[in-house]
Formats: C-alpha cells, sequence, structure tokens
C-alpha cells in the first residue's frame, strides 16, 4: 500500500511539475490595459469597428491602432471612459457616413458581356474589371448591401447602392468589400483633406477645375430650383462663389464634353446666377462643419489664399484667425480688378460669408511689426500659415521701398541687391547665410553679403550642375567668391528660436538626404515667400514636459502639400510653386485648401504624403472621343451692358442670366460619369429623359 502511494505521489509530482513548465512554455501574456477596455466595450461583435470581435478592437484600441470612438455600438459617454482609462483626451467627432461616388447604375450602362459567375462585386470584378465597359463604376451585384451589419444600404432599381443616413454607422464594412471603391465613408473633413484618386468617379469638368468643385451636381441642382443646395455644393469647395462667377477663367468649360458636339456648358455663368441669388435673397447657404476642437490657427495675409485657408480651417473644426497688413480684406481682388467686372459688395458678401462661419480677421496688423510668429505661438496658437501673396500684392499693400520681413531672417533676393553695398533697407546680414537660387545674380548676391559681415555662405541650387544656365567659369567665380555651392538640392525645413532664424535644412535629390545647416539669414530668388506652415518644436523629452505658453518658442517651417497635378516635385521653391501671386483665383482657392488640409494632418501627426493613384498630370483617365445621341443646342449668351452705359447706367458689364435661361442652360449638361453621360432631346434644351448610352 506504502509503494502504491508513494508511486501515486511520484507521478502526481511529475505530471504537476511538467504542467507548470508546459504553463511557463504555452503562457500567454494578456495585457491588463487591453482587458480592461474590453471589459468596457459592450460586447456586441457587431464589426462595426471593422474588426471581427470587441477582443481585437481592444487590442486595436490600445495599441493606437483605433480611436478610443471606434465602438459604434458605444455612445460617447463609453468613448471618453476608454480615453480616460489609456490616460487619453478625445475631441468631439463628426460622423462618418457611406456615400456612393458612382454616377450610373449598370441599367444604364453598356454591358461588356453577360455575366454568369457568382453575384459578388468581388468575383466580378476579377473578369476583366467587372461587367461594364467603365472600369470604375459600380458593378451593381450589391456585395455592400450584403456586407453591411446594419442593414442600412439597399440597391435602387438603377443597381446603385442607397444608403440610410439614419442606419449608418460609418463603421466602413462596405467599404472594406467594395472591389471598386465605389461606396467610401464620407464627413467634411473626409471631404476637405480629400484630393481626387484616379478610382474615383470623376467628371472632366471636376478634373480641370483647380478647386475640384462637384460641377455636375451643382447644375443638376440649379436644373431643378435648387439653388440653394447649388451654393452649399460649391462652397464644399469654394468660398467664393460669386466672386468666382464672374472673374474665373472656366478651365472646365474647356474640358466639358459638349464640346465634342457644340459648345460647353456655360459652368462659370451658372455658379453665378446660384450665387447672386444667394445674395439677393440675403440668406446664406452655408456648407457644413466639423465639431470644434478648440484648436487656435493663424493665417497671416487677408488675400484669397489666406481667407480660403482660413475658411477651410474653420469648417474643419478648428478656430483661426486672419491677419491682414492692409485696411481691408480681399488681396489684388481689392486692388486690381475694375469694379465694372468686380463690384466691391460681391466681394464683400463672399468674405462676410466667411466670417459668418467662424472666422475671425483682424486688419491693419503687419507680421513684424504688431506680432511675430513667435508671439502667436506663444499665445496659443498652434500652428501659423504664412500666405502673404507675392511682390506684386506687396507692391498694393506697402511702398516699393519698404522692407518687409515676414518670417525671421528670410529675405527676398531682390530687396538685397536694391539695398546694395550701403544696405540702405538695413538688411541684418547674420554670419551664416543661405541663399536659394539666384541664377546670374548669384555671384553678385554672395559678393553682397560677404561685404556684409556673413562669414559662412551656402548657395543651393534646385538643379544639377549640368543642367545650370550657369557656365562653368561662372561657378567657379561663385565659388571664389566665398561660397558653398550645393546643386540638386531643394530647402525643405525652416528652424528658429524665438525671432531669429537658426537653420535650414535641405534635401538632396539624388540621395534622398536631408542636411540641417546653420543660417541667420536666408535669401530666396523667388517673387515672393512660399507659403509655410509654422508649428511650436516642443523641447525633447530628457529636458521635462513640453515648454510653457510664455517661455521663448522655437519652431519649424514645413511646406504644405503640393499640388497632386505637380506631386514630382520636391521641396520649397520648386518650378511648380508659384513665383509671384497666383494666376488666378481659383487656383488661390485650392492652395487655399491644401492648406488648411496640411495644417490639419500636421496637428494630428497625419502624413502629409499623397497616395500614388492621386489624379495628377500624367494620369490616364478613361474617357470618350465621341458621343453618341446627343442633339446640339446653343449655349445662353450671357446679358451685357452697352459700353456707353457702363458704369453710369449699368454697375457691371454682365449682367448675369435671367431664371429662364439658368434652367435652358443647366438643362444642356450631360450629367456625365467617368464614360457615361446621359443623351438628351427636346425643345429650347428642357430635356426628355433617355438611357445613358457610352462612346
Amino acid at each position: 500500500m506504502f509503494d502504491a502511494i508513494l508511486m501515486m505521489g511520484g507521478l502526481g509530482l511529475v505530471i504537476g511539475s511538467a504542467l507548470a513548465l508546459a504553463s511557463k512554455i504555452f503562457y500567454v501574456y494578456v495585457d491588463p490595459l487591453v482587458e480592461k477596455v474590453d471589459d468596457l466595450l459592450p460586447g456586441a461583435n457587431c464589426g462595426g469597428c471593422g474588426y471581427p470581435g470587441c477582443g481585437q478592437n481592444a487590442e486595436a484600441i490600445v495599441a493606437g491602432k483605433s480611436p478610443p470612438d471606434s465602438c459604434v455600438a458605444g455612445g460617447p459617454d463609453l468613448a471618453e471612459t476608454i480615453a480616460a482609462v489609456l490616460g487619453m483626451s478625445i475631441e468631439a467627432k463628426e460622423p462618418d457616413i457611406a456615400l456612393p461616388g458612382c454616377t450610373y447604375g449598370v441599367g444604364e450602362a453598356d454591358v461588356k458581356y453577360e455575366y454568369q459567375g457568382l453575384s459578388d462585386c468581388q468575383a466580378a470584378a476579377l473578369l476583366y474589371g467587372g461587367m461594364k465597359v467603365c472600369h470604375i463604376g459600380c458593378l451593381g451585384l450589391g456585395s455592400c448591401m450584403k456586407a453591411c451589419p446594419f442593414d442600412a444600404i439597399s440597391m435602387s432599381k438603377s443597381g446603385l447602392p442607397v444608403v440610410d443616413e439614419q442606419r449608418c454607422t460609418g463603421c466602413g464594412t462596405c467599404e472594406r468589400v467594395c472591389p471598386k471603391h465605389i461606396i467610401k465613408l464620407s464627413s467634411v473633413t473626409r471631404r476637405i483633406l480629400k484630393e481626387y484618386a484616379t478610382d474615383d468617379c470623376t467628371t472632366p469638368c471636376q478634373r480641370a477645375c483647380p478647386a475640384g468643385i462637384n460641377i455636375s451636381t451643382y447644375i443638376e441642382q440649379v436644373s431643378r430650383g435648387d439653388y440653394s443646395g447649388a451654393v452649399q455644393t460649391i462652397k464644399e469647395r469654394n468660398p467664393f462663389p460669386t466672386l468666382i462667377g464672374r472673374i474665373c477663367p472656366r478651365p472646365c468649360e474647356t474640358a466639358c464634353r459638349r464640346n465634342l458636339v457644340d459648345e460647353p456648358v456655360a459652368i462659370n455663368y451658372l455658379k453665378r446666377y446660384a450665387a447672386d441669388y444667394e445674395m439677393a435673397e440675403n440668406r446664406r447657404s452655408q456648407p457644413y462643419a466639423a465639431p470644434e476642437t478648440g484648436r487656435q490657427i493663424a493665417v497671416i495675409g487677408g488675400g484669397i489664399e489666406g481667407l480660403s485657408a482660413a475658411f477651410f480651417s474653420a469648417r474643419l473644426g478648428h478656430s483661426p484667425t486672419v491677419f491682414e497688413a492692409t485696411g481691408t480684406l480681399g488681396g489684388l481682388l481689392r486692388m486690381a480688378i475694375t469694379r465694372e467686372r468686380l463690384p466691391g459688395h460681391v466681394l464683400d458678401w463672399d468674405i462676410a460669408g466667411i466670417e459668418d462661419l467662424g472666422v475671425t480677421t483682424k486688419t491693419n496688423m503687419t507680421m513684424g511689426r504688431d506680432f511675430t510668429i513667435a508671439s502667436l505661438l506663444q499665445k496659443g496658437f498652434e500652428a501659423v500659415l504664412l500666405a502673404t501673396g507675392g511682390w506684386d500684392s506687396r507692391i498694393g499693400r506697402t511702398a516699393p521701398s519698404e522692407l518687409e520681413q515676414p518670417v525671421p531672417g528670410v529675405f527676398l533676393m531682390i530687396d538685397l541687391l536694391r539695398s546694395g553695398m550701403d544696405n540702405k533697407y538695413q538688411i541684418p546680414v547674420r554670419s551664416d547665410v543661405v541663399i536659394a537660387g539666384g541664377g546670374k545674380s548669384a555671384e553678385k548676391s554672395v559678393k553682397l553679403c560677404k561685404h556684409l559681415g556673413a562669414e559662412n555662405i551656402t548657395l543651393v541650387f534646385r538643379k544639377s550642375r549640368e543642367k545650370m544656365p550657369l557656365t562653368a567659369e561662372q561657378i567657379r567665380a561663385i565659388e571664389h567668391a566665398g561660397a558653398s555651392v550645393k546643386f540638386n538640392v531643394g530647402l525643405s525645413r525652416l528652424i528658429g528660436d524665438d525671432d531669429r532664424l537658426e537653420a535650414v535644412e535641405y534635401n538632396d535629390f539624388e540621395t534622398g538626404e536631408s542636411v540641417e545647416i546653420a543660417a541667420g539669414s536666408l535669401f530666396i530668388d523667388a517673387g515672393r515667400l512660399p507659403e509655410t506652415i509654422f508649428r511650436r518644436m516642443d523641447l525633447p523629452e530628457e529636458e521635462g514636459q513640453p515648454a510653457a505658453p510664455d517661455a521663448p518658442a522655437r519652431w519649424e517651417g514645413i511646406q504644405p502639400y503640393k499640388n497632386p497635378v505637380y506631386s514630382e516635385e520636391k521641396g520649397l521653391l520648386s518650378e511648380a510653386d508659384p513665383i509671384t501671386d497666383y494666376s488666378a483665383a481659383i487656383r488661390a482657392i485650392a492652395a487655399g485648401r491644401r492648406s488648411a488640409a496640411s495644417i490639419h494632418k500636421i496637428m494630428y501627426d497625419l502624413d502629409l504624403e499623397l497616395p500614388e493613384n492621386i489624379i495628377s498630370g500624367d494620369s490616364v483617365i478613361q474617357t470618350v472621343s465621341g458621343l453618341e445621341g446627343v442633339d446640339p443646342s446653343g449655349r445662353q449668351i450671357m446679358p451685357a451692358c452697352p459700353p456707353e452705359d457702363v458704369p453710369d447706367r449699368c454697375p457691371e458689364v454682365e449682367l448675369g442670366y435671367s431664371q429662364q435661361q439658368a434652367t435652358i442652360e443647366a438643362n444642356r449638361c450631360l450629367r456625365c460619369g467617368v464614360i457615361c453621360y446621359d443623351a438628351k432631346t427636346g425643345d429650347e434644351g428642357i430635356p426628355e429623359k433617355q438611357p445613358a448610352r457610352t462612346a
């Protein structure tokens, strides 16, 4: 008996030891923080967060891959509780909603072949892009509807998804299962940050518009008398519809498909009609804005670009303040365009609409005299955007001989050359000088800097030595004058402390290497300072907590991301950047939106790099080379005032469309998709609905 007990005890000891060893080997560590977050989640496992269960979502939240408010089944109280557990705070977040992005359904487009496979969009997409001639359009098999966990999607008779906004939680399940990216999550923030990609169903006019306005939608709204809705659609991308309706160069009309039949739709005149209707009614149609974030942004320059950047920043939920050096807002448009073409009250109306959205404006405030970049950062502004315009703007706001220094230590080369050896403008030339560009003026600029006290001069050129317009002898003369010359590099960052420039960073285009060099003075050969976003640099962690608000501000200056058309260009002062002011107001508006989007991304540590499939100058987009079934119909002529009656009897040269003209002209629009359009016939441009065709 004793032997048996001893044997059983030994066996138990062996098994216990083995189990203990196995527990050490196969033990799976569970983060207590993950467990805590998982316990807070409702356990619905609905998949609305993008993960198959609440446990996986808890892991993603703790890892920073999902935000504390990612649970669509929980409310704001749950999000705040989770954030508190993580030691975070959350800002109010606008809801996402699924938005179909296709113009025509399968039933309205040419079918490439009869599809007899699985009733699934992803399966159909594997066969030459699907069953439509259009490689971007919706396949109409309803995979998004089947995948939606909340029954928020149905398929219309035309074969397009329809989203029930009350049921949609913005979970993104539909977006993930759609192989064509037709249905995507949308919100105010997403729409402002968006740059159009090659898989978006964009129209030719929309792609040609520098601001990317959804032109076919607002024209359709005008055709049915929804002028308020049309203005709201326009203001999604353009805060100056009344102004632009008068002075735009209209690249959209050059791209209009009606050019293949007769004349382009009067896109800009229709914009003016809708905006004038709003102004005449004195009832503003404002676009949606995101919830307030409490983040303050300063915009230096009250021209079209600066006001546009402030407008889009306000719509992103931030609190922008515009600082303008002159007594009025509007920049060159206030001074350079005759009142017969752009009456002052029109400009004032659009600017008042921007202020009405929550933009604070301060006039007669000059950078360097009334405030500095450092002082704004010390006062709590999280970002400062420089949008002061070019040399032509400067002439309008100051005497040509007056020196401007919006950025500490940064000057235009023209000021250095005009100041001369006697330095009549008292330009502070520091020991370390960087000169960006200059061409044949570079040698003279180097000699001037040396004469005025510079010890170390670095001259940076964006072109390689072989592509420079300078001869080898001229380059040797520059080096002999005392400059170190860098070729094939571009400035990428400015670094300063309080009201001093300390360094610049340049990027080597060949190696991709970034190099920081000392710089107390920077001279650039362009006619304007580039748009630059300044933000405060926190103290390194080993030195303690971030700097106190009243501490000297160490800052950096970064350029907003570039127009996607020139996305290959890198660094400040590239050939893609304007050397004076923008050639058209609509382009300045687009630059303002990109600046606002860049500020938003920088504040939230989001990547400024754009996806590879962004539409650029080299993008190949599906389109048509001819139209079928479209009857010619003449463009409505803009009523004009006789020259002898301007300005005594007529306030403007162009008088604007009548309501009848606007309706007839709007009905000339083909409602284009990528390669689809409406083929219409009828008397006096009144449409009779016809099946859409492709060519």
